[in-house]
């Protein structure tokens, strides 16, 4: 597929929920069925553009409601050791950013429904440029962003023209995030708010999940956005103890880590690679659902 291509399909699509739209159409199934909404995240081209597509294939119909797609990047400052090597796995197969937006195109060919939010840094966005990357973005599928090194006082830079386009601009809380800086953080922030659960990197430690409810209970009269909860949620049970008091869960470094153990000895997908990483989406969806209405 062409770049030109991403352009071209957007007019197939008009049927299709609008852009940031199907992230509240998510949130809204989710409240309507008395769950949590789960949040899963992969490697864009890790460990190879192919599977990486099946893989976000599989998300959705093993149980995952949003997927953000990670944008590889060389100099990753919030990832943990298990996502930066997926970055460098997905460079060293050849992944960019025009690819990644060919990936989520393919990956609405037969999906019109679940949100795709990609996560990243906003260096590989700057040299992009940010007028063309958010027309491809939009495009291609996309519904959100999450730039984790843009703070709020540089919105003008990609939040501002990323709203104006429709794409929800998502904003990291974390539990350094005090009263003071809290209105900052939510001030543009849309989609959902995205809230650390551990300081620090990801896939380190796991949440004091007691902590983590009062941190939700202390954000949710600042903002009407559904407030998720990520970093260190790793099984199932992980999941429901977060889903309890949030409105969703993101899993990002177990799914990342187990698609690196389907791997064989240079790094190559195997057979049962795409199985690796839905096996566990099932898992985590499992507990989402077990913690019930919250």
């Amino acid at each position: 597929m062409t770049d030109s291509a991403i352009t071209d399909q957007s007019a197939d699509r008009a049927a299709s929920p609008a852009p940031g739209n199907r992230i509240g159409a998510a949130f809204a199934r989710c409240r309507a069925e008395g769950r949590a909404a789960l949040v899963t995240y992969v490697m864009a081209g890790d460990p190879d553009p192919e599977t990486s597509l099946k893989v976000l294939d599989a998300l959705p119909k093993a149980g995952a409601d949003i997927v953000e797609f990670g944008l590889p990047f060389t100099d990753p400052m919030a990832d943990g050791p298990a996502i930066q090597a997926a970055g460098l796995r997905a460079l060293k197969a050849g992944q960019h950013l025009p690819g990644t937006l060919r990936l989520v195109a393919r990956f609405r060919e037969g999906d019109p429904e679940t949100p795709v939010v990609l996560m990243g840094y906003y260096n590989p966005i700057h040299t992009y440029g940010v007028p063309r990357f958010l027309e491809d973005a939009v495009a291609a599928g996309v519904d959100g962003l999450i730039v984790v090194d843009l703070p709020p006082e540089e919105d003008d830079e990609l939040c501002l023209p990323a709203l104006a386009k429709g794409l929800a601009f998502i904003r990291l809380a974390t539990p350094t995030t005090d009263e003071k800086r809290l209105p900052a953080v939510l001030a543009n922030t849309a989609g959902f708010v995205y809230y650390v659960s551990i300081t620090g990197i990801t896939g380190t430690a796991t949440p004091d999940f007691g902590r983590v409810a009062q941190a939700v209970s202390r954000i949710r009269p600042h903002t009407d956005l559904p407030v998720v909860v990520g970093f260190g949620v790793k099984t199932g049970a992980h999941a429901a103890e977060i889903a309890r008091g949030a409105d969703g869960v993101v899993v990002g470094s177990a799914l990342v880590d187990a698609l690196h153990r389907s791997l064989d000895g240079e790094g190559r997908a195997g057979p049962g690679t795409v199985e690796a990483v839905a096996g566990l989406v099932r898992a985590l969806a499992d507990g989402v659902r077990s913690a019930g209405r919250r």
